[in-house]
C-alpha cells in the first residue's frame, strides 16, 4: 500500500523512523496536536496531493475531530493513525493483515477495543443455551446455581463479602453489586468466625432478590464453619465452602460443596502436597459415599512462604484427577504480601489457568487488596487466549510495555530551576476526593467561602479561575495537585494534599 503519514514538525524524527516505507507529509505545526482535520486539508492541498498519489493516509491519533473530511475534501481513504509514534509498526502490520482502522477513535484505541471484542464474543460462545447443555454433559463441568462452571467455560470468579452479618443486608448488597460491577461472577456470603448468625441466613433471599432487580442474576455461595449456620443456609445458597473432615457427615446435600483437606475441630491440616492429596482423595470418596452429588476440590492456597508446596499439591491433584472442578482462595496469597496486587493477581490467575483450576475465590478486605476482582477478570480475559502478550488490553497499570522516546533538542541557553519564596494570598483551596470525585473547598481565614466537586482538572481549575483572583505560581499548585487527586482516583489510593502519591523506590539508590 501506499501510505502518506501527517504529522507535525517535533514529531518527524519519530514518524519517519517508525513508519519506514511510508511517506511523511510535515505540516507547519509544532505539535501534532494542534493539527485539526482543516489545517490537515490546507497543508495536503498546499502540497499538492492528489486522489491518485495514495491508497491511504494516516493522521495522528492526538487529532481532535474525524478524519472523513479529510478524506472528503482529497478522496484518499483517511484514518486515524496511533497516538504515539512508537506505535506505527505495529499499525502497519495490522493494516496487512486488513486490520480496519477509525475515523474518530486512535489506532492504538482500537487495539483494545478489538482485544477485548474478541474477548466478548469468547464469552458469548459459553452463553449459548445449546453450547451449555453439550458442556454440562461431560464430566468436567457443573452447575452451580445458573452458572456452567468447569473446563469448558471461563474461570469463574467469586467475590466474597466478609463478615456479611456485620454489614447487614444493605451493605452485603452493596459491597455484592461492587463486586459484580468489577467482573465477579458469584458472590460468597462470608459468615462471622466464632458467632452464629442464623437470623441473617435468611434474609438472604432478599439479598439476591436485591441483585436481580439491579440486573444480576447470580449465584450466591455461603461461607462458613459454623454446622448450624450450614444446615440453616442449605435451602438458601447455591454452593457451600469449608465441608471438611470434622462436618461432612452432618451436611449431606444435592447442591455442590467445596471440600478442603482439613479437619477443624481437631486442628488438622496436611502439610506435604502428597498427602493433603491423598488425605482430600479419601475425603471426596467418603462424601460419594454419604450422598453428595457435586464436590469441588480446594488444595488451599497458602501464602509465601509455603505458595510453592500448596501449587504442588494442586498440580499432584490435578494430574490424578483430571475430571475435577477445583476451586483456589487467591485473596490470602494477596493480603498476606506487601507488593502491589495487579501482579499477583495476574500470575495466579495464570498458574490457575495451567492447572485448569475453574474458581478463584478472593476478597478486597485491606486497602491494597482493592481492585482485585478487576485485576482477577482482566487476567482471566487475557488466559482466554493462548499466551497473554500483544493483545491490544493488558494489565500494565504501574509500569509499561516499552519505553516512549520522547526528547527533543534544548535551546542554546539552558538554565538551572531555581525556587523562589511563595508570597501568600488571601484566598487558599483544600482539596481531597470522596465517592470517586474530587472536591475543593475555597478558604479566606478559616471559613470555606466555597465548595468545588468535579471530576477532571480542567473543569475543576478553570471554575476556579472563574471565581477567584490567584497567581500563576497558585494556579500552578492547583494543577499539580488536582492531577495528583485525579492520579490517586484512577489507582484506587487515598490522596492527601501535598503528600506524594508513591515511594521514591526507583529513585533512592540502594545499598
Amino acid at each position: 500500500m501506499r501510505i502518506l503519514l501527517v504529522t507535525g514538525k517535533l514529531a518527524e524524527p519519530l514518524v519517519r523512523k517508525y513508519g519506514k516505507g511510508c511517506d511523511v507529509l510535515v505540516t507547519p505545526v509544532s505539535v501534532a496536536a494542534f493539527l485539526t482535520p482543516e489545517l490537515i486539508v490546507r497543508y495536503l492541498k498546499k502540497a499538492g496531493v492528489r486522489s491518485e498519489d495514495y491508497d491511504l493516509i494516516l493522521i495522528p491519533g492526538l487529532v481532535r475531530g474525524s478524519a472523513q473530511p479529510i478524506e472528503d475534501e482529497i478522496g484518499i481513504p483517511t484514518f486515524k493513525g496511533p497516538r504515539n509514534a512508537m506505535d506505527l509498526p505495529a499499525v502497519l502490520r495490522a493494516l496487512e493483515k486488513g486490520f480496519r482502522l477509525s475515523k474518530e477513535k486512535p489506532a492504538d484505541e482500537l487495539f483494545s477495543l478489538d482485544g477485548l471484542k474478541k474477548v466478548e464474543d469468547i464469552r458469548n460462545k459459553t452463553k449459548d443455551r445449546r453450547y451449555i447443555e453439550r458442556a454440562l454433559k461431560r464430566p468436567w463441568n457443573v452447575l452451580i446455581g445458573n452458572l456452567p462452571v468447569g473446563r469448558d467455560f471461563p474461570t469463574r470468579i467469586l467475590g466474597e463479602v466478609v463478615d456479611a452479618p456485620k454489614l447487614g443486608v444493605d451493605g452485603t448488597v452493596e459491597k455484592a453489586l461492587y463486586y459484580l460491577r468489577e467482573g465477579a461472577d458469584i458472590i460468597d456470603i462470608g459468615m462471622v468466625a466464632g458467632e452464629t448468625n442464623l437470623d441473617f441466613i435468611e434474609l438472604i433471599p432478599e439479598i439476591r432478590g436485591r441483585l436481580k432487580e439491579r440486573g444480576f442474576e447470580v449465584p450466591i455461595s455461603f461461607d462458613s464453619l459454623n454446622t448450624a449456620e450450614i444446615e440453616k443456609a442449605l435451602s438458601y445458597a447455591d454452593l457451600f465452602l469449608s465441608v471438611d473432615e470434622s462436618n461432612i457427615g452432618e451436611l449431606v446435600t444435592d447442591k455442590p460443596v467445596v471440600l478442603i483437606p482439613t479437619n477443624q475441630r481437631k486442628g488438622f491440616f496436611p502439610i506435604r502436597p502428597s498427602e493433603r492429596v491423598e488425605f482430600l482423595e479419601r475425603l471426596r470418596e467418603k462424601a460419594l459415599d454419604l450422598g453428595y452429588r457435586t464436590l469441588i476440590p480446594d488444595l488451599i492456597l497458602e501464602q509465601v512462604p509455603h505458595l510453592a508446596r500448596s501449587i504442588t499439591a494442586f498440580q499432584l491433584y490435578r494430574g490424578r484427577n483430571p475430571d475435577d472442578v477445583l476451586l483456589a482462595g487467591v485473596g490470602n496469597v494477596v493480603e498476606l504480601y506487601d507488593a502491589d496486587s495487579v501482579g499477583m493477581n495476574a500470575l495466579l490467575a495464570g498458574i490457575a489457568k495451567e492447572l485448569s483450576i475453574n474458581l478463584l475465590l478472593t476478597t478486597e478486605t485491606s486497602a491494597k487488596a482493592k481492585g482485585s476482582v478487576r485485576e482477577l477478570r482482566r487476567a482471566v480475559d487475557m488466559n482466554l487466549f493462548e499466551t497473554p502478550k500483544d493483545l491490544g488490553f493488558d494489565l500494565l497499570i504501574l509500569k509499561e510495555k516499552r519505553t516512549k522516546e520522547w526528547r527533543f533538542e534544548p535551546a542554546r541557553e539552558v538554565v538551572e530551576a531555581r525556587e523562589r519564596p511563595v508570597q501568600l494570598e488571601p484566598i487558599y483551596f483544600r482539596i481531597w476526593v470522596e465517592g470517586g470525585r474530587i472536591w475543593v473547598n475555597a478558604h479566606r481565614g478559616t471559613e470555606a467561602v466555597l465548595t468545588i466537586v468535579g471530576d477532571e482538572p480542567n473543569a475543576i481549575i478553570d471554575t476556579i479561575l472563574e471565581r477567584f483572583e490567584i497567581s500563576p505560581r497558585h494556579s500552578f499548585y492547583l494543577g499539580r495537585e488536582l492531577e495528583r487527586a485525579y492520579t490517586a482516583l484512577k489507582l484506587r489510593r487515598s490522596y492527601v494534599q501535598e503528600v506524594e502519591l508513591f515511594p521514591e523506590f526507583y529513585l533512592d539508590k540502594l545499598e
